[in-house]
């Protein structure tokens, strides 16, 4: 059962649900959670203006819920959700981009979230007729010029490794993945699928 503090909130952590990003923390009280399950949109209840807010109604940059948890106690939430433009009001795309001292962080947490935006941004390139994208003439060339480009870069990988080039590993596998990201956008097979087969390996 959730437990609601005495003013009747509860706080919600809004988490990116592909990236793993933790993007916002808000409040919600029953009627924020009703309106956030019902609407499929996460809503809070605004301490400062005593009243529901739907995150983004101003902005545009709303968040479409993906799934809500909660904790072992019952007393906090984990918001899923797919973010629509930055989350922060500094059009920051999480609200948590400072560290203690103030100062700006342009690193995003976790790091392994790249995957996620590098994802997003193949799909951008994919939905474009900017010839001079790399990604878009990739897309156009179709199986055989990615697969030719995976193979290549496949074979680089293993080059590197036996030549004991931890720098050039680095750089070539980055190559593959990106190329392998290519060609999951171009069979459209979601990222997501691939997390599932991961997550069932390691079971």
């Amino acid at each position: 059962m959730l437990q609601f503090d005495g003013n009747g909130l509860i706080p919600a952590i809004v988490q990116h649900a592909r990236s793993g990003e933790v993007l916002m923390l808000g409040y919600m009280n029953e009627a924020a959670l009703h309106a956030t399950l019902e609407s499929g949109l996460v809503t809070f209840w605004s301490r400062s203006r005593q009243a529901l807010w739907r995150k983004g109604e101003t902005s545009g940059n709303l968040l479409h819920l993906v799934e809500v948890r909660q904790d072992c106690d019952g007393d906090a939430l984990l918001v899923q959700a797919e973010p629509v433009g930055p989350t922060c009001h500094t059009g920051q795309p999480s609200c948590f981009h400072r560290s203690l001292d103030e100062t700006l962080l342009a690193q995003r947490l976790p790091a392994s979230g790249v995957l996620a935006r590098l994802h997003d941004t193949i799909h951008a390139r994919s939905q474009s007729d900017d010839t001079e994208s790399y990604t878009v003439r990739l897309l156009r060339g179709g199986v055989d010029r990615i697969g030719k480009k995976i193979g290549e870069e496949a074979t680089e990988v293993v080059i590197a490794a036996k030549n004991h080039a931890p720098d050039e590993i680095t750089y070539e596998v980055a190559d593959l993945l990106y190329h392998t990201l290519v060609l999951l956008e171009q069979q459209q097979v979601p990222l997501e699928s691939i997390w599932a087969e991961l997550q069932r390996r390691v079971r």
